[in-house]
């Protein structure tokens, strides 16, 4: 059985929220997108990259290519705009597939995490940062509180589609198993260790491991805002 929480908050320093996220059991399907620009921009292209890929999974389209065809539907809309701010979003996306199997894909610094007894980062994140870790320049510790954290190297809108890396992990979606969808305004503030010590918690339902992780991240500073989804093979 299927169980899932979500929630999206405005953060405590954030006028509008730019986030965007879809949870439907029944199609199978979770996303969170986090949308850069500013208001009317971020705001407009997260809502696109949520749209445009339920539309398309609607319709049969493989999870990648739904990815792509939000992309080019962000910058279909960008050029019809006469401002020259850059509208883009993040997108980390999940679908299951005969109940026992998923499939993730991403792009951007948004994350998908698997719980299996322990707290696994599945997605990679498109950041300047995680170039940097993957150099050996800095290490993770070192990269949370790095002046250019919050540097994404790919996202949709703003990459040129060309170079757009649109990343897929197909994994064993098994009893007991937890995935959690999330923007960076939850990693920004709240550890993995503590991640791990809230989804740890079986007495929680997957609603509740969400309201907590949504009140750390506004305990730890709430700097952006910040969305989270938990889904639960129960």
């Amino acid at each position: 059985m299927i169980e899932f929480g979500h929630c999206s908050h405005v953060g405590l320093r954030r006028e509008h929220n730019e986030d965007t996220y879809y949870a439907d059991a029944d199609m199978g399907v979770w996303l969170v997108a986090d949308g850069m620009g500013g208001h009317e921009h971020g705001e407009v292209a997260s809502a696109i990259a949520r749209d445009t890929l339920i539309a398309e999974i609607g319709k049969g389209t493989p999870l990648v290519r739904a990815v792509q065809l939000a992309d080019e539907e962000i910058i279909r809309h960008s050029n019809r705009r006469s401002e020259a701010l850059p509208m883009g979003t993040t997108i980390a996306a999940m679908r299951l597939i005969g109940g026992n199997e998923f499939e993730i894909a991403w792009v951007g610094d948004s994350r998908i995490y698997l719980w299996n007894g322990d707290l696994k980062q599945i997605s990679q994140d498109h950041s300047y940062v995680q170039e940097l870790i993957d150099q050996g320049a800095i290490t993770s510790e070192q990269a949370r509180t790095h002046p250019h954290r919050n540097v994404v190297t790919q996202a949709l809108g703003v990459t040129d589609p060309q170079s757009l890396r649109v990343e897929l992990v197909r994994g064993e979606f098994g009893p007991g198993m937890q995935i959690l969808l999330c923007s960076d305004g939850l990693t920004e503030e709240v550890s993995d260790a503590e991640i791990a010590a809230l989804l740890s918690r079986s007495e929680l339902s997957a609603q509740e491991c969400v309201d907590h992780l949504i009140v750390a991240a506004l305990d730890g500073g709430g700097s952006d805002n910040v969305t989270v989804i938990l889904v639960r093979n129960r």
